[in-house]
């Protein structure tokens, strides 16, 4: 009886797991039915992130371990957590996901391939149930599982169309690369599992307290799991994938890669750490580390590398999608830095951030997908003219990257703030500094493509780029939502603090 006590508690936790899952499988079954006509599988798709998005919802408040393992202490032995933390990570994949199935009707690569358009929604359905699980698992072994099942997904995905030749180079890179990071972060997790006999978070926190542990070992299995996980948020020097797969794939698998696999990397690697490795936190909500690996200094290298790589690689690409890849590295670089001040209000100002970068990142995208699918082309300097030939889509393009900037009144500048607002508190002033300048970097590039649109005129005749109605209307809500969280941002940050809840401290 406590058994089946046990397996109906966790099954009611992964509810919108479940959703997930059979919403898989009813648009595999779709596509064999309706293999004439898939007009509706879009539809089916969009219904299945809103009742999922309704299952996620109503878990809010919750705090709860799932599929609990043997033992004296049960409670803080599961291998998966439900909590508010979770939530806010799972709304933010629902949400880009709703915005990419929106890109996908408008989109010229997705509709030349509308007789494949079933396998399509069931590979991305397919990564965001990896996503899910990746967001929730505090097991190593289900960690592992749950990163694979998305990347499969999103090898598949990022080669799908097959319209060039580039989209089956973007696959084989991303294939490679993934191959090797997984495989470097499976060696880590074998070696924890050998140092500590356990691949429970809440498990290994306890046992590697021990004296007997062999911290060189722990530190070398930590580096290796990172590399599988900085791989998935596209930090240096993990991040080589990232510009050519995303000027490879589909503009719409690239916008999702771009936020959806980030966050469910984010929230995996802040669970990973303060489930494993932390001791305990002050009422100041500052964390305090068990001393068996210097977590602080490893990231605080690798946030600045990966900031100024990105954003100083991104200074001379032609490409629209590369420079976006670039400034994607540039963000996972500025978000790390909410982690490295290992503190609440570091996490804080990183579920701020991802608020507003989830609006920013996918707006810029639909523009440069709505002019590509115009022109045919992703360079910049096919962008001459552009603001003055589509005033709408050229003002609302340079209010997405002024907010990708981080300037004010857009709500970029209050992602960036709170970020710089977290180190200030921490004191770690010089880090501050290096991120204040790489933001001055990134004006350049971001001010460049505003100077093609409207100051440099086109050799050629500049295309009028038309845009339909519910475009408008789609691009319009994108730019109200971040010219509003740009001037009233209480609700965002209300929404952040109440979600910081981390099952097991």
């Amino acid at each position: 009886m406590m058994e089946n006590t046990n397996l109906y508690h966790s099954l009611s936790l992964i509810l919108p797991e479940i959703v997930i899952s059979v919403a898989l499988i009813v648009l595999v079954l779709a596509d064999l039915i309706f293999h004439k006509d898939k007009k509706y599988i879009p539809y089916i798709a969009l219904v299945s992130i809103l009742v999922a998005g309704y299952y996620t919802l109503i878990q809010y408040g919750t705090s709860g371990s799932a599929f609990l393992t043997s033992g004296k202490n049960t409670i803080s032995l599961g291998m998966f957590a439900a909590d508010s933390f979770s939530i806010f990570f799972k709304m933010i994949v629902l949400v880009s996901t709703l915005f990419i199935v929106f890109f996908s009707f408008s989109s010229e690569e997705i509709i030349k391939i509308k007789d494949r358009i079933g396998e399509y929604y069931a590979l991305i359905f397919g990564m965001v149930l990896g996503m899910f699980f990746m967001i929730s698992a505090t097991d190593l072994i289900l960690i592992y599982l749950s990163m694979e099942l998305m990347s499969l997904s999103s090898y598949v995905l990022s080669g799908f169309t097959k319209l060039r030749e580039r989209n089956s180079e973007a696959a084989l890179k991303y294939l490679l690369y993934g191959a090797v990071s997984s495989g470097l972060m499976l060696f880590g997790i074998s070696l924890v599992y050998g140092l500590t006999g356990s691949t429970n978070l809440y498990a290994i926190n306890a046992l590697i307290q021990s004296p007997e542990i062999n911290l060189f070992t722990l530190a070398f299995a930590c580096i290796l799991i990172f590399a599988g996980i900085g791989y998935k948020i596209s930090s240096a020097p993990f991040h080589f994938w990232t510009p050519d797969v995303y000027e490879g794939a589909p503009i719409t698998i690239t916008a999702f890669l771009s936020v959806a696999s980030k966050a469910a990397g984010f929230a995996l690697l802040i669970r990973f750490i303060k489930t494993t490795f932390v001791s305990y936190i002050d009422p100041l909500g500052m964390w305090h580390l068990l001393n068996v690996f210097d977590w602080r200094s490893m990231l605080v290298a690798i946030s600045i590398l990966t900031m100024t790589l990105g954003n100083f690689s991104a200074l001379w690409q032609n490409n629209m999608k590369r420079m976006l890849a670039y400034s994607s590295i540039a963000h996972a670089g500025y978000l790390l830095l909410g982690l490295v001040v290992l503190s609440n209000q570091g996490i804080l100002a990183i579920l701020i951030y991802f608020s507003v970068y989830l609006v920013m990142n996918l707006g810029a995208f639909l523009v440069v997908m709505l002019i590509a699918n115009k022109t045919g082309s992703e360079d910049i300097d096919d962008y001459d003219g552009l603001g003055h030939t589509s005033p709408f889509l050229g003002i609302s393009l340079a209010i997405f990257l002024v907010s990708l900037t981080g300037l004010p009144p857009t709500a970029g500048f209050i992602g960036k703030l709170y970020l710089f607002v977290a180190l200030v508190d921490a004191q770690m002033i010089v880090v501050a500094v290096i991120a204040l300048l790489n933001s001055v970097v990134s004006l350049y590039y971001y001010v460049r493509v505003l100077k093609h649109m409207f100051l440099t005129k086109s050799v050629d005749e500049t295309p009028v780029v038309s845009v339909s109605i519910p475009n408008i209307i789609l691009v319009s809500s994108l730019v109200f939502v971040i010219l509003l969280f740009g001037v009233y941002f209480t609700p965002l940050v209300d929404a952040a603090q109440s979600c910081l809840v981390i099952l097991g401290l």
